[in-house]
């Protein structure tokens, strides 16, 4: 599982950041590319990675404002040709159908696979399958905006093939059984239980994506005890006036929800244009005054989400 940021930046794209798009790469769990929106020139950052449009099957949209949903519509275009008829599902508050159909009706796209839309107007449960539950619940900002809590469901635990073999247990059908935690009889009339040789399951990982938001109750309530949490960090710490008037956050309130949430690494993104070089480092350091594990990202940075020990 790793997160991979196509953009970073906030309002318009700069030299230095494209505006936002988040890829959740689940390629070794399900072989699967999750979008977590899809700003100006999304596909043109993927050209620049090992992401396969066809691989995308599902985006995510936190809101509807230009930055986070005007690459859109080319991508889903560009897409039909790499992706044959596989779907897509686009969850995201109401209003992102008539956008995404509107578009392509009026520019004459035609697409060569479904679309399936997953709209809603407040918080609840998206997915939950054998592998992820997906929670989605309202932020606070000037137009309906959302964060997104992905949980991968706990890990089986592993039949301990060492200790087996020390036991004498001969490889091969006598160890599927006992992985299916059943009992085995060996030659010398011995028995041995598979579920005593059956590791404590691996807890699934916890990543938290928001989008655009005043540091809100809900943000910490998706970010609890997450493995990585994605909080924008529009402004600097000394402008919190200005981010309360703009519905968005500084880097020490994103770093306060990270505290208050348990989690357990904080990843700053959706920089204002006007912190270049070493003022967005600034960023970085406010945001360690109040929670130490938070890194600034840049565009096309990859963030692997470890399993917790």
């Amino acid at each position: 599982m790793e997160i991979q940021f196509l953009g970073t930046g906030a309002g318009l794209p700069s030299k230095n950041r494209n505006v936002t798009s988040i890829a959740l790469k689940l390629l070794d769990e399900i072989n699967e590319v999750w979008l977590f929106d899809c700003g100006e020139a999304t596909q043109h950052m993927i050209l620049h990675t090992a992401i396969k449009p066809r691989k995308v099957t599902k985006i995510f949209i936190t809101h509807l404002h230009g930055d986070h949903i005007f690459g859109l519509p080319g991508f889903l275009s560009s897409r039909t040709f790499q992706a044959g008829d596989c779907p897509v599902t686009i969850y995201g508050p109401k209003g992102i159908k008539e956008y995404v159909e509107t578009s392509i009706r009026l520019s004459q796209s035609r697409l060569g696979y479904p679309i399936h839309y997953k709209e809603f107007t407040d918080g609840g449960e998206l997915i939950d399958d054998a592998k992820f539950k997906v929670l989605t619940l309202k932020l606070d900002h000037g137009i309906p905006s959302f964060g997104y809590r992905i949980v991968e469901k706990d890990h089986p635990g592993e039949l301990q093939a060492d200790r087996l073999k020390e036991l004498g247990v001969p490889y091969g059908p006598l160890f599927g059984k006992l992985k299916q935690g059943q009992t085995i009889e060996l030659e010398d009339g011995r028995l041995i239980d598979g579920k005593d040789y059956i590791s404590e399951p691996k807890r699934g990982r916890i990543v938290t994506i928001l989008g655009d938001t005043r540091c809100c109750e809900n943000a910490a309530k998706l970010a609890g005890n997450a493995d990585v949490l994605v909080h924008e960090a529009t402004f600097e710490a000394s402008e919190k006036g200005l981010a309360k008037r703009y519905f968005h956050s500084t880097s020490h309130q994103a770093a306060q929800v990270a505290n208050q949430a348990q989690a357990k690494k904080l990843l700053l993104t959706h920089i204002s244009s006007r912190y270049v070089g070493y003022l967005a480092k600034e960023l970085e350091k406010e945001a360690k005054q109040v929670f130490a594990n938070s890194t600034i990202v840049n565009d096309l940075d990859i963030i692997p989400v470890p399993f917790s020990d």
